[in-house]
């Protein structure tokens, strides 16, 4: 760790940074900042053309597509990597998926989507990495959780339930893997303008609505988020671990 301090804690020069679901959105803005912080990032998703493209705005960038939600395909591609010489030092599970419903008549497969896509892909691609990370004695987890970590809105609950859960492994991956030298953390995300809130975006009603609950006055803009995926990433938060860190613009402080 440098203990003098200053810009050097939060340089990310040598690092290799996997981030999932990275071709748009929070994935790509998250890439973005740890790619100007130094790191060397790998983009994820299933759709490696879209993937492609998306590389192609971040100098050095690479490309390793995987379906998340597929254990014995996160683990090849993952193992894969690895053995070509390419360690992961820096982890994001930002993968994740939502679907609106009002929960009495909430469709039983798209329930299971989202437990796959929201949570279960942060156990098969936290334990992958993991592995290779407590082998070399150091490594940076970071998953992205939500402002449904801790509330809940009507025709969510099951996104808001999976969200739980990702903080809550957060807080267990923290707990194994800590002694091996990981650190383990989580991001939680107010409302910010993305693909995935493009409806809400465009819903008069509910962006005034959001506007007058967030202390903030706003909707969060992606890259808001990246000085604190480039903290966590760092050695600035080397004693920080099972943490959640709300980026919503105090909507989680304020009744």
């Amino acid at each position: 760790m440098d203990q003098g301090g200053g810009i050097g804690l939060f340089d990310l020069t040598g690092r290799r940074a996997l981030v999932t679901g990275s071709s748009q959105g929070i994935g790509f803005a998250l890439a973005q900042g740890l790619a100007a912080a130094g790191a060397t990032v790998v983009l994820n998703g299933r759709d490696e053309a879209k993937l492609r493209a998306a590389a192609g705005r971040i100098a050095g960038a690479e490309v390793l597509a995987f379906d998340a939600t597929d254990h014995a395909a996160v683990r090849a591609a993952v193992d894969g990597f690895e053995a070509a010489g390419k360690a992961i030092d820096i982890l994001v599970n930002n993968a994740g998926m939502q679907h609106r419903a009002p929960l009495e008549e909430f469709p039983a497969d798209a329930f299971e989507r989202l437990l796959q896509t929201n949570i279960a892909s942060v156990f098969h691609v936290g334990q992958a990495v993991a592995r290779h990370m407590i082998a070399r004695g150091r490594g940076k987890i970071i998953n992205i959780a939500s402002v449904q970590t801790a509330l809940a809105r009507p025709s969510i609950a099951p996104y808001t339930a999976t969200k739980g859960a990702v903080g809550n492994l957060t807080k267990g991956m923290a707990t194994d893997w800590a002694r091996y030298g990981l650190n383990c953390n989580a991001i939680a995300p107010g409302y910010f303008d993305t693909p995935l809130n493009a409806a809400l975006v465009a819903d008069p009603a509910f962006s005034a609505w959001l506007e007058k609950r967030t202390p903030a006055g706003r909707w969060g803009k992606v890259g808001e988020l990246q000085g604190a995926c480039i903290f966590l990433a760092s050695e600035a938060a080397s004693f920080v671990n099972g943490h959640i860190l709300y980026v919503d613009g105090g909507i989680t402080a304020s009744l």
